[in-house]
C-alpha cells in the first residue's frame, strides 16, 4: 500500500506524526482523509434546509448538518489553477475536484486532469458550486474513509437536484447542473451500490479506466449511467504527463508502478487497485526530465510496493525469477516470472542524471531491500537517507496472521543491516492496533518494537476491517474498539517517548534544507523546508551569501538549498540559523572534503 497507504500510502493514505500531529492525536484516523481541494465545504448555517432533509446513501445514515460540518473540521485547502487553455475554444465544462487518502491518489488526480484537459475540459474552478463537473477521488482502506465521501456526496447531489433553486438564490453559478464521478478505490470496491445511491452519482471509474471518463461522461448527456471499474494487467498511465495541482510547489510525486502482490491478510489494496506491473523506466526519465525543467528540485517516487519495481519492457533477455533476491529472512507470497530491471536500477540512472535534484520513495516493504539498493543509496548523496520500513505489529504471531513473510527478528535484523549500511538513516513506520486475534501481550511486543527501533516518523492506525481481505473471509474482528482506540493512544505515547531523541541528535549540526516556502506562523519572518532525513526545520529569512563565485547575499526563496546549522529542536521539529545557499553537489562535495581533512 502506498503510505499506508500504505504501504499507504497515501494514501497511500495516513498521518505523519509531525507538529500538529504530536498535539493532536485524536486527528490520527482522520489525517490521510483530508481533501485535497481549493476550498472547504460550506458550514451547515449556510446550506438550506432542504440540503439538510436529503435521503443519505447506505452506509452512512447521518443528517446533512452533520455531515457537512463532519467534512468541513478536516477540510485541507489546496490551491487549485486553471489550467491553460486555448481561447480560441470554449470548456467542455469546468471542473472541481477533491482528493481522499495517500500520495498515489492526488498523483491519479493529476493523471485524471491531465486526460481531461487533452478532451477540452480545461478549465478548474475552486468550488463545487461553480462546477458542471464533480470529481471525488477515493479512498478505501479503512470505513473512515468512506463514510467521508459519502457524507460530501450528500452535499454534491444536492448541488444537482436543487440547481434551479440555487442558481435561483445565488448559492451555485454553475451552468448546468453538475455531473457527479466517483473516482479511485472506494469506486472500483462498491461499483453498483454507488450509483444505486438516490441518483446521486453519475460515473463510476476504478484506478485503472481514467483514460475512460470522456466517454463515461458523454454517456450521461444521453441518460445513461457511466461506470467502468475494469482492473488492468497493463495501464501504467506511462505516456500521460499528470497535470500537477499546485504551480508553486518544488517537489513533485511520480507514480512507477501501480498495484499489489503482496495479498497482506488485512489490506484491500490488491483487490482495488489490481496487481503489480511497473512502468517502463524510460518514460520515467522523460517525466523526471520535464519536472526538472519545470523548476522541481525534490520527486516522491510512487507505488503501492515501489522497492518491488520490475521494468520487463526494455530487456530482451529477461533474467529467470528465481534470482529476484529478498531480504534476508523474508519470504513473498507472490513468485517473480521473469526479472528485468529493479528498483536499484531506475535510482542509478535517476540520480546519476540528475544529480541536483533529490529522489525519496514510498511505500516499500520490507522484504524487497538487497544490499544493492542499500549501498546504492549510502553512496548517492541525492538518494535522500530516509526509509519507509512498515512494521504492521511487532508481534511475530500477529505478523503471521497478517500474511507479512517475515517474524520480529527478521525484522529488527534487517533494522540492524540498514543502520550498519547507511548510520545517518532515517526510519518511519506503519502500525496497526487491534488486528484480529491481537492480544494484550501481542500489542506490549509492538510498543517493545516501537522503543527499540526509534522511529523519525510514523503512521498509526486502528484497525479497520475491509470486504474481500483475507482477514474478512477467515477471520474475527474481535477486538473492541474502544480497547483498539487504547492501544493506539498507547501506542502513540510510546512513539513520542523514542522520537524526541532523533529530532535532539540534530543539534549541532549543519543540515541542508529544501526551502519549501513560508513558515505559517511566521510567514514574513521565517522559512520552512526538509532536511535529508525529512525531518521539518524552520529558520529565519535574512539575506545569505552563496557558495557560488560572485552571487551577492540574497534572501532564500522556494526551491533554494540552504546550510542551516541546528539549534534546537521540539518534539517533531528542528529550528536552526542559516548559514548560506548552496546546491547538492556544493554541499556534499564539501563535506566530504571536511570529513577527509578530519581523518587526516
Amino acid at each position: 500500500m502506498a503510505a499506508p497507504l500504505a504501504p499507504l500510502t497515501a494514501a497511500a493514505a495516513a498521518l505523519r506524526l509531525g507538529s500538529r500531529g504530536l498535539r493532536h492525536r485524536h486527528r490520527l484516523l482522520l489525517a490521510s482523509l483530508r481533501p485535497y481541494s481549493s476550498a472547504p465545504p460550506p458550514s451547515p448555517s449556510a446550506v438550506p434546509a432542504a440540503a439538510r432533509r436529503l435521503p443519505t446513501p447506505p452506509p452512512a445514515p447521518r443528517r446533512l448538518a452533520r455531515t457537512l460540518a463532519a467534512s468541513a473540521a478536516t477540510a485541507v485547502s489546496e490551491p487549485q489553477t486553471d489550467l491553460v487553455s486555448d481561447p480560441t475554444t470554449s470548456s467542455k465544462g469546468r471542473i472541481y475536484h477533491e482528493t481522499y487518502g495517500c500520495q498515489m491518489n492526488i498523483n491519479d488526480m493529476e493523471i485524471v486532469l491531465s486526460i481531461m484537459k487533452k478532451e477540452g475540459y480545461d478549465e478548474i474552478v475552486p468550488d463545487p458550486e461553480s462546477a458542471e463537473i464533480i470529481f471525488i477521488n477515493t479512498c478505501a482502506i479503512r470505513d473512515n474513509a468512506e463514510q467521508k465521501v459519502w457524507q460530501r456526496l450528500n452535499y454534491f447531489w444536492f448541488l444537482k437536484r436543487e440547481w434551479k433553486a440555487n442558481i435561483a438564490q445565488g448559492r451555485s453559478k454553475s451552468l448546468r447542473p453538475p455531473k457527479i464521478a466517483v473516482l479511485g478505490c472506494m469506486a472500483e470496491r462498491l461499483k453498483d451500490k454507488i450509483l444505486d445511491s438516490d441518483k446521486m452519482v453519475d460515473v463510476v471509474c476504478g484506478p485503472d479506466a481514467y483514460r475512460d471518463l470522456p466517454r463515461l461522461l458523454q454517456e450521461v448527456d444521453y441518460g445513461h449511467k457511466g461506470m467502468n471499474t475494469l482492473l488492468s494487467l497493463e495501464e501504467t498511465y506511462a505516456d500521460i504527463t499528470p497535470v500537477r495541482i499546485s504551480d508553486n510547489s518544488v517537489t513533485a510525486f511520480v507514480s512507477i508502478m501501480r498495484g499489489c502482490n503482496n495479498m497482506c491478510s488485512f489490506c484491500i489494496v490488491p483487490f482495488t487497485r489490481g496487481r503489480e506491473r511497473s512502468r517502463p523506466v524510460s518514460s520515467i526519465v522523460r517525466e523526471v526530465g520535464e519536472l526538472w525543467k519545470a523548476g522541481v528540485k525534490e520527486v516522491m517516487l510512487l507505488g503501492q510496493n515501489v522497492n518491488s519495481y520490475n521494468d520487463t519492457s526494455e530487456i530482451e533477455e529477461l533474467e529467470p525469477g528465481k534470482n529476484w533476491q529478498l531480504s534476508e529472512g523474508f519470504s513473498s507470497m507472490c513468485k517473480v516470472k521473469n526479472m528485468g530491471l529493479r528498483f536499484a536500477d531506475l535510482l542509478d540512472r535517476l540520480s546519476l542524471e540528475y544529480p541536483e535534484m533529490r529522489f525519496r520513495f514510498t511505500s516499500p516493504h520490507p522484504k524487497d531491500f538487497p544490499d544493492e539498493l542499500l549501498y546504492l543509496m549510502r553512496d548517492r548523496y541525492n538518494i535522500c537517507n530516509l526509509i519507509h520500513l512498515p512494521a504492521q505489529t511487532g508481534s511475530t504471531t500477529v505478523l503471521e496472521r497478517m500474511r507479512r513473510g517475515y517474524t520480529r527478528e527478521a525484522y529488527l535484523e534487517l533494522v540492524h543491516k540498514i543502520r550498519s549500511v547507511i548510520p545517518d538513516v532515517a526510519l518511519s513506520s506503519d502500525f496497526i492496533t487491534g488486528f484480529c486475534g491481537e492480544t494484550e501481550d501481542d500489542h506490549a511486543d509492538t510498543l517493545s518494537l516501537v522503543r527499540a527501533v526509534g522511529y523519525d516518523m510514523a503512521y498509526m492506525f486502528a484497525y479497520s476491517m475491509r470486504e474481500k481481505t483475507h482477514a474478512h473471509r477467515n477471520y474475527e474482528d474481535d477486538v473492541p474498539e474502544d480497547v483498539k482506540q487504547r492501544r493506539l493512544t498507547e501506542l502513540i505515547n510510546t512513539f513520542r517517548e523514542t522520537t524526541k531523541k532523533n529530532y535532539d541528535s540534530q543539534i549541532g549540526t549543519v543540515q541542508l534544507v529544501l526551502v519549501e516556502g513560508p513558515n505559517k506562523r511566521a510567514p514574513k519572518t521565517e522559512l520552512t523546508g526538509k532536511t535529508d532525513r525529512g525531518h521539518k526545520v524552520s529558520f529565519a529569512s535574512v539575506p545569505l551569501p552563496h557558495t557560488f563565485e560572485g552571487d551577492e547575499p540574497r534572501k532564500p526563496v522556494v526551491g533554494d538549498f540552504v546550510e542551516v546549522k541546528i539549534l534546537r529542536s521540539s518534539t517533531a521539529t528542528l529550528f536552526g540559523e542559516p548559514i548560506a545557499c548552496t546546491s547538492l553537489s556544493v554541499f556534499y562535495k564539501n563535506a566530504v572534503s571536511e570529513a577527509q581533512a578530519v581523518a587526516a
